[in-house]
């Protein structure tokens, strides 16, 4: 049995849903989980680390990459800048006898669980309303009028492919989100592996 038939956990939810939270509260509760670590093109901020926050790396790389079908999921977020999961990074968990965590967003998440549709389990985490999404984001104070609409505006359109996961957590409280999490992980991380064929 090859890698290709390990488990894979993907956390997805519009920006402003608990995600992270949620993640990180995983990552602490299950030893045998661990993070997925990104690629980018941008620049590492002073405090990022290559190899440990991301795994930075020039436009052209990526691209070639991206030729080379080494990613499981990448985008372009806007232009010049991708982000991307390498398989490589999943195998290198794997080997390590530990469960990938993807911390991504929903299209990304849409493509990993294409690719891997066995042993893979998926967790939407949904806001309780787009109202309640839309004053968190306001309450961090970070965002324009501008960026907020459009955060907004995203986050309703990411809700509408809810449907195409395993599990939904609404977060309304963030300890029944930990509790509900802790639950359908737990029962994820001790069910047998699936043997089947995949596709590409």
């Amino acid at each position: 049995m090859g890698p290709t038939y390990q488990k894979i956990l993907i956390i997805t939810a519009p920006s402003g849903a608990g995600k992270t939270s949620i993640t990180r509260y995983l990552m602490q509760h299950f030893p045998q989980l661990a993070f997925s670590i990104s690629a980018a093109t941008r620049e590492a901020r002073p405090n990022e680390k290559d190899g440990i926050d991301y795994y930075f790396m020039s436009e052209t790389i990526f691209q070639q990459k991206i030729k080379q079908k080494e990613f499981a999921e990448w985008e372009m977020v806007y232009e010049g800048k991708y982000y991307g999961t390498l398989k490589s990074e999943l195998e290198r968990i794997w080997q390590n006898n530990q469960v990938p965590v993807l911390d991504i967003d929903v299209k990304g998440a849409i493509h990993v669980q294409n690719q891997y549709p066995i042993n893979t389990l998926s967790v939407f985490i949904e806001p309780p309303s787009v109202d309640e999404l839309k004053k968190r984001l306001e309450s961090r104070g970070t965002e324009t009028l501008e960026s907020l609409t459009a955060r907004v505006n995203k986050a309703s359109y990411e809700i509408s492919f809810k449907i195409h996961f395993d599990e939904i957590i609404v977060n309304d409280h963030l300890d029944n989100a930990y509790a509900e999490a802790i639950k359908l992980v737990g029962n994820f991380l001790d069910a047998p592996l699936q043997q089947g064929e995949k596709g590409d």
